[in-house]
């Protein structure tokens, strides 16, 4: 995963577990596309104190990725319906009762991993 997507998503998945001020400065940087320094400043406190709360803030929602795995489950989840949506608009090549058969095992794989 690149870096800022994968940071978008622990956000998007974990962020309201952080402080405010945590939440807020992430976002600033992450969302709003701010420099350490303009961060800084908005916050009175120094650019590097804006760096070492962004990578803390990271190891954190990072902790809660490996203990709660959810965006792990969402990806795979996506993996598996897109796959099934694949299925479902296929041409004729394969035969309407196998990819039937396959979308029911998908979605019985899906459900057991939500």
């Amino acid at each position: 995963m690149n870096n800022l997507y994968e940071q978008t998503m622990l956000f998007d998945f974990y962020g309201e577990l952080l402080t405010e001020h945590q939440r807020k400065i992430f976002e600033d940087a992450l969302y709003n596309d701010l420099s350490l320094s303009e961060i800084a400043e908005e916050q009175g406190i120094s650019r590097q104190g804006v760096h070492d709360l962004l990578k803390r803030c990271t190891k954190i929602l990072q902790g809660y990725e490996e203990k709660l795995h959810l965006v792990e489950r969402f990806t795979q989840a996506k993996v598996t319906v897109e796959e099934i949506e694949k299925l479902a608009k296929a041409d004729g090549s394969e035969d309407v009762v196998d990819r039937l058969h396959k979308i029911e095992l998908l979605s019985k794989e899906l459900l057991e991993h939500l």
